[in-house]
C-alpha cells in the first residue's frame, strides 16, 4: 500500500486590508502598501505591487457571501502559470468601513476560462481539520463554497465573470 505524503500543517493564514491606510498585512505580518482599494456592497477589491519572486503584481477581490478570493497574479513572464484566476476559499468579512479580515481555509481554485478548474489543497484542508485548526464546520463551509464556486463556473462556461454577473456581481480588474 502506498503511503500518503505528509503535509505540512499550519493554521489558517490570515491577512488584514486597512483602506485608511491603504496597506495589506500579509499571513506573515509584512505590511505591504496598496495601490488601490474600491469598495461595493458585495466586496473589496485591492490592488498592489508585490516582492514576490514569480510575480510582480496582484489584484484580489474579497467576496464575502460567497467566501472567496479571487485573484489575477501577474507573473514575470519566466513564471507564467496555465491560469486566469486563483480562487482562495474562506471568511472575508469587513470589521469596519476602513478594515476587512480575511481567514484561509486551505482549498483554492484555478480558474482556466473557457476550459476548466482545478481543485486544490483539499489535502491541506483535511490535515487542518484532522490537527483540529479548523473545525468541522469550517471545514464543510469550505467545501461546500468550493463546490459552489466550481459548478457555478462550469455552468457559466467555465468564466468566473459570468458567473458573478448571474448573481449581481460585477468584477473590474486594473
Amino acid at each position: 500500500m502506498t503511503q500518503a505524503p505528509t503535509v505540512d500543517v499550519h493554521r489558517p493564514k490570515v491577512e488584514y486590508f486597512d483602506l485608511e491606510s491603504l496597506t495589506n498585512t500579509d499571513p506573515k505580518g509584512f505590511v505591504r502598501a496598496v495601490e488601490r482599494y474600491h469598495v461595493q456592497p458585495w466586496g473589496l477589491y485591492m490592488a498592489r505591487t508585490s516582492d514576490h519572486p514569480q510575480f510582480h503584481y496582484i489584484e484580489s477581490w474579497l467576496l464575502p457571501d460567497l467566501g472567496l478570493r479571487a485573484s489575477i497574479f501577474h507573473y514575470h513572464p519566466e513564471h507564467r502559470r496555465d491560469q486566469d484566476y486563483y480562487l482562495d476559499i474562506g471568511e472575508f468579512t469587513r470589521v469596519t468601513d476602513e478594515r476587512w479580515t480575511s481567514v484561509d481555509h486551505y482549498l483554492d481554485i484555478v480558474v482556466r476560462t473557457g476550459r476548466d478548474t482545478e481543485l486544490l489543497d483539499v489535502d491541506e484542508l483535511l490535515a487542518a481539520h484532522t490537527a483540529g485548526l479548523l473545525g468541522a464546520a469550517e471545514s464543510q463551509a469550505a467545501i461546500e463554497r468550493a463546490a459552489t464556486a466550481i459548478d457555478g463556473i462550469a455552468a457559466n462556461g467555465y468564466s468566473l465573470e459570468r458567473w458573478t454577473e448571474s448573481l449581481g456581481i460585477t468584477l473590474t480588474w486594473k
